[in-house]
């Protein structure tokens, strides 16, 4: 061959994204959650481009220099537009039965979360209704709840169970997020969460529960292969730090990594034993004491901050998110999808965590894609746009990432790409309704 047919030899993609206007690609943080001033680094190259090939990122750059390189048939035009890595949302609550827009109520006339768990509502309302419910009318309820997710640019969520309280109900609530994992275009990441409240049958023997969960559910989860951590409720009321420990170090010694809902109604100190069994995150965190963050900065612990769950409590307190940057904290952000907290779109925790807890746009972008990739243990393949990493890439109706928190109420997403295939299109949707609506004027 000879020099000059070298020289124009290009490499072929499968897909191009070009002439974004920002290409957001938080590269470098990869191999440890960013913190401190590093979260407001996102890494944009102006007139970015990024291409696809079998899924993965084969090269990133400026639009000029890549298309010198790579050539595609599918060329995406992103001009005026913002590219970024796809939302990863590190904690719902994804699989469960029925609704609670009565307890709503009830909270805006004044009653509280845990007012409402005592007399029976809350978490062990859904129980009820979920240990009813059949595998398959669960599955379809999750495959419906992650066409939304996925709509709003979220390309891998994390699911907790914890609406079974009872061990066959558990496994099944793990076997269907092992199938929605198996049929959805969106990454499921199990949490088992057994944890998650007393049952109303040990409402007198709670220890009995705690047994429960540390000798029958854990080593049953583990010979499954259905989770890859173990969460827990520790909370006033729920379980004790002491019930907590145990269940995590349990879980810990079979291979499930610790995480940890902790401080979220009272200052109890799961912040500190979330330190102190060296869990990947802990979560919610709105009583979080100093001495608690200062141990999670020491330890790596991240803190998974969850601003609409905060808000749909009513009580006008929030994390204080300024504080644990300021710490060294790494935080990330998910939406705590849940019957009491009903939202899929990580774009309205990123405006939440903007206007309560005083993030920045850029902190919260970081929060929303590699340091939550982190809280779930995915950020070797996801959460950045680097070469090698999956295409799990967002096309945002924006001019620049400052738009995200400052324009809210409405889906910023124009294209979703996810393991390298166009799944969400905006262009395609709006082009095909204005077609029917052409067709039905024409009728009149």
């Amino acid at each position: 061959m000879s020099k000059t047919a070298k020289r124009l030899a290009k490499e072929k993609a499968d897909i191009l994204i070009v002439n974004a206007n920002e290409l957001i690609t938080l590269a470098g943080g990869s191999e440890k959650p960013r913190t401190g001033r590093q979260m407001r680094e996102l890494g944009i190259i102006k007139g970015g481009c990024v291409a696809i090939k079998d899924g993965k990122i084969i090269a990133v750059g400026r639009t000029a220099d890549v298309r010198r390189a790579v050539k595609a048939e599918t060329i995406i035009n992103a001009s005026g537009k913002t590219v970024m890595p796809g939302f990863v949302d590190p904690h719902t609550h994804l699989v469960f039965s029925g609704s609670r827009e009565d307890e709503f109520q009830m909270k805006v006339k004044g009653a509280s979360y845990m007012d409402i768990l005592m007399a029976g509502g809350g978490i062990l309302k859904t129980v009820r209704e979920t240990r009813k419910a059949s595998s398959d009318e669960l599955l379809g309820f999750g495959l419906n709840t992650l066409d939304v997710m996925l709509s709003y640019g979220t390309t891998t969520v994390e699911a907790k169970s914890g609406y079974g309280l009872a061990t066959k109900d558990e496994l099944k609530i793990l076997g269907v997020i092992k199938r929605l994992n198996q049929l959805h275009a969106v990454d499921v990441v199990p949490t088992f969460m057994g944890a998650h409240a007393i049952p109303t049958e040990y409402k007198n023997n709670p220890e009995d529960y705690v047994k429960l969960v540390i000798e029958d559910m854990i080593p049953k989860v583990v010979e499954k292969g259905l989770a890859e951590f173990c969460d827990v409720f520790c909370e006033k009321g729920v379980f004790t730090i002491e019930q907590s420990r145990r269940i995590l170090e349990a879980g810990k010694t079979q291979g499930l990594k610790p995480k940890i809902h902790a401080d979220e109604m009272s200052a109890l100190g799961g912040t500190e034993l979330a330190a102190q069994v060296e869990a990947v995150s802990a979560e919610h965190l709105i009583y979080a004491s100093d001495e608690g963050l200062k141990a999670m900065a020491e330890k790596g612990v991240i803190a998974v901050l969850l601003p609409a769950a905060a808000f749909s409590l009513m009580v006008g307190r929030y994390a204080d998110a300024r504080k644990m940057i300021d710490y060294g904290v790494p935080v990330a952000l998910g939406t705590d999808f849940n019957p009491s907290c009903w939202v899929e779109n990580q774009q309205l925790v990123i405006a939440f965590a903007c206007y309560f807890m005083r993030m920045t746009p850029a902190e919260a972008i970081t929060a929303t894609t590699i340091n939550a990739a982190h809280a779930i243990g995915r950020a070797h393949e996801i959460g950045s746009l680097e070469v090698g990493k999956k295409a799990d890439i967002i096309v945002l109706n924006v001019p620049n990432h400052m738009f995200l928190g400052y324009r809210f109420g409405v889906n910023l997403v124009d294209k979703v790409i996810k393991n390298g295939r166009l799944v969400v299109d905006e262009e395609t949707r709006l082009a095909e309704s204005v077609k029917f609506f052409s067709k039905e004027l024409e009728q009149l």
